[in-house]
C-alpha cells in the first residue's frame, strides 16, 4: 500500500465519522471502530479497498489488544492513530455517582490511554507516526456542571503532553486536538447527564445542563471543516502540540491563560516566599 494507514476510534458519528470520510477522500486507508458489528461490516463493504470496520469497545482491553493484533498481522504498520471515541457528561461534581464517574473516565481517559499504549510498540519500531488525541477546549478550562468530563480530558492532556516529549526523539509526533462546540451528536445522542439533581446547584450546574440542550444543532463548529484541519495537520513535518478548533475554544483557552497569568502576577510574592 502506498497510502497511509489510519486507525480512528469511534467513527459511527460526529468528528470521527467526518474525519474517516475525509481521510478516505484523500486516498488513505481507514481502520475505524464501531460498537456495532453490523455498522462495522457496512463500513468495510462500502469502502472496499480503503476502509476496514472493527467492532471494538475502548473500555475492553482485550478488544483493544485484538484490534492491534489484527492491524499488525494485516498491515504491519500504522501511520496515524486518532483517539476519538468518547462522550460528554453533565452534572455537578457532587451529583455524579461513583459509577457515573467511572464510566466517564473509563471511556474518555482509560480507553484512550489503553489504545495509545497498544499502538506505541508498532510506532516505535517504525520510528515514525502521528497520534491525534481528540480532547476538548474543556481539556484546559473547566466550567461548572462539566467537572467530571473535564477531569477525564485534563487527564488525557496530561499524559499526552508528557508522551509527546517522550516520543519526539523517536520520530513520532503527537497533537492534542481541542474542539469547541460542533454540530455532532455530542450534545444529544451520545451525551449523558447525572441522574441526581441537587437544587443548590441549579444556578450553576443546572444552567449548564440547560445550555447544552439549547445549543444542540446550533453549534458554531462544522465537522467537515474540522476534519479538513486535522487531515492538514497530519501532513505536516512539525505539527503543533495543541490544535484548538473553532472560535469558542480560542476565547476559552485565552481566558484560562489570562486567569493563570493574573494569579501568577497577583500572588508571586506569596509563592516566592514559600522557599528556603
Amino acid at each position: 500500500m502506498n497510502h497511509r494507514i489510519w486507525f480512528i476510534t469511534g467513527i459511527s458519528s460526529g468528528l470521527g465519522k467526518a474525519l474517516a470520510e475525509a481521510v478516505i477522500a484523500h486516498g488513505d486507508y481507514v481502520i475505524g471502530t464501531f460498537r456495532s458489528e453490523r455498522h462495522a461490516a457496512d463500513f468495510t463493504e462500502k469502502n472496499e479497498g480503503y476502509g476496514l470496520g472493527l467492532t471494538m469497545d475502548v473500555t475492553r482491553p482485550e478488544q483493544v489488544r485484538a484490534a492491534f493484533h489484527q492491524i499488525q498481522n494485516r498491515f504491519n504498520r500504522l501511520d496515524v492513530l486518532v483517539n476519538n471515541a468518547g462522550f460528554g457528561f453533565a452534572g455537578a461534581v457532587e451529583e455524579a455517582t461513583d459509577e457515573e464517574v467511572r464510566q466517564v473516565m473509563e471511556t474518555n481517559f482509560f480507553g484512550a490511554l489503553e489504545v495509545t499504549r497498544q499502538a506505541l510498540p508498532m510506532l516505535r519500531r517504525q520510528k515514525s507516526g502521528l497520534i491525534l488525541q481528540i480532547s476538548s477546549h474543556g481539556g484546559i478550562k473547566a466550567f461548572p456542571g462539566f467537572g467530571i468530563y473535564h477531569a477525564a480530558k485534563f487527564a488525557l492532556e496530561g499524559f499526552s503532553e508528557a508522551l509527546a516529549g517522550e516520543l519526539a526523539p523517536l520520530g513520532i509526533r503527537l497533537t492534542i486536538v481541542e474542539p469547541g462546540p460542533f454540530r455532532t451528536g455530542f450534545a444529544s445522542g451520545s451525551f449523558r447527564e447525572a441522574a441526581a439533581h441537587i437544587d443548590d446547584y441549579q444556578t450553576t450546574a443546572g444552567v449548564f445542563r440547560e445550555r447544552m440542550r439549547a445549543v444542540d444543532g446550533k453549534q458554531e463548529g462544522d465537522p467537515t471543516k474540522a476534519a479538513a484541519a486535522m487531515y492538514h495537520i497530519s501532513t505536516l513535518e512539525n505539527p503543533p502540540l495543541r490544535l484548538p478548533l473553532g472560535k469558542v475554544p480560542l476565547a476559552t483557552i485565552q481566558a484560562k491563560l489570562d486567569s493563570v497569568q493574573k494569579d501568577m502576577n497577583d500572588w508571586r510574592a506569596i509563592a516566592e516566599g514559600a522557599t528556603f
